[in-house]
């Protein structure tokens, strides 16, 4: 066995510690990157998402959609979806992120962001569905926007500008000490989709 080559083919970590995040960049050429941008946001079954805080109902302006394996719930803020069959071209976009990231995944959820006025505040993905510590694997379309992590204790930053066509994984225990968030920003006014492909139990 060739230890020195073995860790030096290892993904950086973007986490200073108590977490992973490997950010592959661009998985795929960019005509292909636009074809998948361009059926996303023409094909998937968008709605937009809803969140009870304080008892109050809340629609926000990012669309999101579920699909699975199978029907799967997911509750997150405080209310419930049930995910869509996949796609053969979802299936597909699967196939290649279980062979690039080494970890499969039984569902996938989508978020679209119209511009970048819209954005997600820090949270962090610890629901009750989720494998407790499992991989989640981002896929980027579109604009490029800046995703960070916060660390709950610290308060240290990292950041990352997600390129369109490229392939960002948390696993570990990412999720238990880091939150992480999509700043809104006014430079950007095209849209990003991008898919959190995930591994609900039950």
């Amino acid at each position: 066995m060739d230890l020195f080559n073995q860790i030096s083919d290892e993904m950086p970590n973007l986490l200073p510690r108590e977490g992973t995040v490997n950010y592959y960049g661009k998985i795929m050429a960019p005509t292909s990157a636009n074809g998948y941008l361009n059926y996303l946001l023409t094909e998937i079954q968008w709605e937009n998402d809803v969140a009870y805080i304080f008892g109050k109902r809340i629609e926000t302006k990012r669309k999101v959609a579920w699909y699975g394996d199978k029907p799967y719930e997911y509750t997150y803020s405080n209310n419930t979806k049930t995910a869509l069959p996949w796609t053969s071209e979802l299936l597909a976009l699967k196939k290649l992120i279980e062979k690039k990231s080494g970890e499969t995944f039984n569902s996938c959820l989508l978020n679209l962001y119209h511009n970048g006025s819209e954005g997600m505040a820090w949270h962090s993905d610890g629901e009750k569905d989720l494998k407790k510590n499992g991989a989640i694997a981002s896929v980027s379309f579109g604009a490029e926007r800046k995703f960070a992590f916060k660390h709950k204790e610290s308060k240290e930053t990292v950041s990352q500008v997600l390129e369109n066509g490229s392939l960002l994984v948390m696993k570990g225990t990412t999720q238990t000490h880091w939150l992480h968030r999509l700043p809104p920003t006014k430079l950007v006014s095209k849209p990003r989709v991008n898919l959190t492909f995930r591994t609900i139990v039950k």
